[in-house]
Order: C-alpha cells, then structure tokens, then sequence
C-alpha cells in the first residue's frame, strides 16, 4: 500500500502516526512516581511512618537519592516553626530549617483535584536542607531543630527576614532568609567552623503533567549552556562548575537557586528511578537566592532576567522563545491571551503563507496531470523503470514536483512544534478567559465545543485539499483522521485546540484561493481553446 503512496502522503501518513503513537503510548504507559530509597541496595520504603525509619532510609527520603554510609543522619520529627504569607502564598519552614511547603493561593493554580497548588511534595528532598559529610554531625542534626527569631512573618510590600538557628554540640549553623512579595528570597548560610555540607535545591513541584511536557532538573551555566536532565534519564553524578541557575521543574512551577559563587560545584545525582536530585557543596559562608513558584517570565524577569532560563522548550527552544515573545507582545496589545494566540497563528501562516502556497499549487498540478499518470503507469506496466521515467519526464513536462508538497511541509514542522511548545508550557495562561465559555486556556473545553469545529474544520479542509489516492481504503483512513485527531484533541488545553482550529481556518481560506486560481486558469485554457476552435471553423 506504502508504495503506492507519492512521497508527500507517505510523509503526512508517518507524521501523524507518529503523533498517535506518542499520544497513545503516554495515555496507556503514564509516568512512573519516584520512589525513595532505603539503602545502597536500592530498595524502596514506604514514608507513611518516617519516625519508624532508620537512619539510613531517613536521610535517603530527604536527600531523594542514595547515600553513602558515612553520609547518612537520623530521623527527628520536624514540623512548621514559621509561616511567611502574603496575597499570592503561604511558606513554612520546618525544624529541619527547610521550605517544607508552598501553598499558592491565587485561584488559577489549582491542582488536578482543583485544589490550590502545593510545590513542595510531602516526601522527598525539601528546599534549604542541608547535609553534612559526617555521618554523626548528621545524627546530631536531626535531633536538635533550628529555632527562629519570629514565628509568623506577613509580606506586605518590604522584604521580611527570618533568621534561623541550629546550635549542635561542635557547630553552629546560621540561616538568614529575606522574603519577598514576588516569590523570591536571599540565602546566607553560615557555619561556625569550617565542615563540609551541602545544600540542596528540593524536589520539583508535581502539579501539572501533560502530554509532551518535560519535568526533571536544569542546570544554566554563565556561557549560556543549558543542560536538561528529564526524570527517567539521570545516569548518575554530574558535576557542574560556572553555574548561573540550577532548577527543578514540572509543566508550570519550579524551585530553582542562583546567585552562586563562580566556584560553587553543582552536583545532579539520581534516585532509584533514575530522576535528577540537585544540591551544591557550600562553603562556611554560603550567599545564594531561591524562587519557589510559577515561572512566569515577567515575574522571572523582574526578579532578576537569568531567572528566565528557567522556561525551557526542549528542542525547539530556538524558535519558542522569539515565538513567546511576540505571544506576550500581541498580549500588551489585545489584553487577552486568546486573541494574542489567534493573532499570532495568523501571522505564522502570513509570514509562511509563500511556502505553503507553493505546496499547495504543486498537489493541484499533480491532481491535474494524474489521469495521465495512470495512463503511463498502465502503457509500462511490469515495468518499472520504463514507468518511473515516464512519469518524472510527465511531472518535468508540465512543471509539476512530486517533492513540491513535501518541502514546505518539513520547513513548517518545527515551527509548529515551537508554538505548540509555547502554549503547552505558558503558565500565563493558567487561569486566562478567551471569549463566553472558555474561562480558563491551559484547562480542557468542558463543552468541547473547541475540538468538535477543530474536528470539523478538518474535515472540510480534507474535501478542498487535492489528493491522488490510488488505493480506495487508503482514501477511507485518511477520511477518519479528523475523527481520531478530534478524539486525542478532547483533553487538550483549550489555548493549544484554539491555535489548531485557527491554524485550520486559514488553511481552508488559503487552498480554497489555491482551488478558485486554479479553477480560473482552467476555465480561461477552456474558453480560449473554444475560442480558437470556432476561430478555426
């Protein structure tokens, strides 16, 4: 059946089978849910209970990888010494002297259970924990907790500093943390002698996973050097020097720390589940900055522009980010993250519309000449090299391209996967209306209104594009496509279904001129040849 297939339909058939399969696989496989680690034997415990632990499974569970001997501590049950809140959050910090939560309380970051969004997971490494090297000072550390010289701190505009202290029997540990309203805080961390200790960035936020996002850990050098190391792919300890941010991710959040010192060593470790455990060797005066929160790039870029790193594209990252820049553009200008979308997609296809329209001419050239296509391949048949010439010497004769289809479709991939990388990894939609009952962009369409004129929109695209379908069942499969896409669109957010369904619309608007020149130029080759004959009569 493939054989049969021109170059242009094989490729449309190969990428959107490939499309299914990832949309399937992801369905039918989801994400596996780290584990933490027991010993160096890799065996999993189960948290419910860690004052029933051991020491060894306890430094694991906060550190979220595998310890060695004399680096692990004993459990102490920690709980909340101070609570920082403002309009936008609430922080505690434990007697561990961690960030143990981070609860946001505006109302377009909830969770799948429609909650309000908590970043930091109950279980696993926590933001700020610190680990010493020696395996007693650990024990010690976990049994004596930090005491704080304010209890409840409220972020009303001016930056609020907590200080926090650990008084062990050979060391003193010092924290002093300043708060501020946009999410972000000052570190200085010092020890009273000098011991060796490390200070972790915690465990990603686990709100928002959907299909084709990234979540794991990035490191951000100061040569602009980005280094992703997605859950499931950690191979083991990495070292990394001239650091400028490390970060860990989902979808939308991130705890990341920056403002290191040039010869601060970052190291990514894995866990059992191969995921990334980011922390720093720190030195016995430690300055450094943190952000627990949404990685909107206006807030990142206030706070400080490095910060906006943080907002990965994967591979597309080349062509999402200017993308991204235009969609916040259009927003200054429309006030609405809807119509900035509809906009945008518009002008992709304007500034692509010479391409596609190129495309487009050579399937209609094609169409025309395929009847005499089939005459050639039935004159040479048994033959196929007679019939390949023919036909190339068919397509060269009326300047029609068997490939004219398919180049401007490879030059238009990796745009469209940039923009759909950008609206799948916007928070700024999270919570943004469009237009009556589309309140929320990043959400499904409830009414699935969206993805039924999407569906459609497909279809009536399928009826005006030209095709040469040899094979009848071939002609029927591409038929339900509309079907299946429409199915996989259902659960998609809403902002990505709108950019599909206006990137259609125009689609339909550009090949029905394509049809209508074509249908003209017809008409005129006909008049003019009646006319030339009753000229001849």
């Amino acid at each position: 059946m493939l054989d049969k297939m021109t170059p242009n339909q094989r490729l449309i058939v190969a990428v959107l089978l490939s499309v299914i399969f990832f949309v399937a696989y992801t369905a039918i496989f989801p994400p596996k849910q780290e584990e933490v680690l027991d010993n160096n034997k890799s065996k999993s415990v189960t948290l419910k209970d860690t004052a029933a632990q051991n020491s060894a499974s306890v430094a694991e569970a906060q550190a979220g990888h595998a310890i060695s001997a004399q680096d692990k501590m004993a459990q102490s049950a920690s709980s909340d010494i101070v609570t920082i809140t403002n309009q936008k959050f609430i922080l505690k910090i434990d007697t561990l002297g961690r960030i143990s939560s981070k609860e946001m309380l505006q109302a377009k970051f909830r969770d799948e259970h429609d909650n309000h969004a908590q970043l930091v997971p109950s279980f696993g490494t926590k933001p700020l924990y610190v680990r010493f090297l020696d395996e007693e000072l650990n024990k010690e550390a976990a049994t004596v907790p930090y005491k704080a010289d304010v209890q409840e701190i409220t972020l009303e505009g001016e930056a609020k500093k907590v200080t926090l202290t650990q008084t062990l029997s050979s060391l003193t540990v010092t924290k002093e943390l300043t708060f501020y309203e946009d999410g972000h805080y000052d570190a200085t961390v010092k020890l009273s002698k000098d011991v060796r200790y490390f200070i972790y960035l915690g465990q990603r936020p686990e709100i928002t996973e959907q299909m084709m996002t990234v979540s794991g850990a990035m490191v951000y050098t100061d040569d602009d050097l980005v280094t992703i190391i997605e859950d499931g792919d950690a191979e083991g300890r990495k070292t990394f020097s001239g650091v400028a941010l490390i970060s860990a991710f989902d979808q939308y959040f991130a705890s990341i720390m920056y403002g290191f010192s040039k010869d601060t060593n970052i190291i990514v470790e894995r866990d059992k589940n191969n995921n990334p455990v980011a922390y720093f060797e720190a030195l016995p005066t430690m300055n450094f900055s943190g952000y627990v929160g949404d990685k909107d790039f206006k807030n990142l870029k206030s706070i400080n522009p490095v910060l906006t790193n943080a907002i990965e594209y994967g591979w597309f990252t080349f062509a999402a980010k200017p993308l991204f820049a235009l969609l916040s553009w259009l927003h200054g200008i429309f006030g609405n993250w809807g119509w900035s979308i509809v906009a945008l997609t518009i002008i992709i296809r304007i500034v692509l519309y010479p391409l596609t329209y190129k495309g487009m001419v050579s399937m209609q050239k094609i169409k025309e000449i395929a009847p005499k296509i089939k005459e050639v391949q039935a004159r040479y048949k048994g033959d196929p090299q007679r019939t390949n010439a023919a036909v190339m010497d068919m397509y060269k004769k009326h300047g029609a391209n068997p490939l004219g289809g398919c180049l401007p479709m490879l030059l238009q991939i990796p745009v469209f996967f940039a923009i759909y990388r950008v609206l799948l990894n916007a928070v700024e939609l999270q919570g943004a209306e469009w237009a009556l009952w589309i309140n929320d962009l990043s959400r499904m369409d409830t009414y699935y209104v969206l993805p039924i004129l999407m569906g459609a929109s497909m279809y009536y695209q399928q009826k005006l594009t030209p095709n040469n379908f040899t094979d009848p069942m071939q002609e029927k499969v591409f038929k339900f496509l509309p079907i299946i896409f429409t199915f996989f669109f259902i659960t998609f957010p809403a902002g990505l279904v709108l950019y599909w369904l206006v990137n259609n619309i125009f689609s339909i608007a550009q090949q029905f001129i394509v049809n209508q020149q074509f249908k003209n130029a017809k008409d005129a080759r006909e008049a003019i040849a009646k006319g030339a004959e009753k000229h001849h009569d």
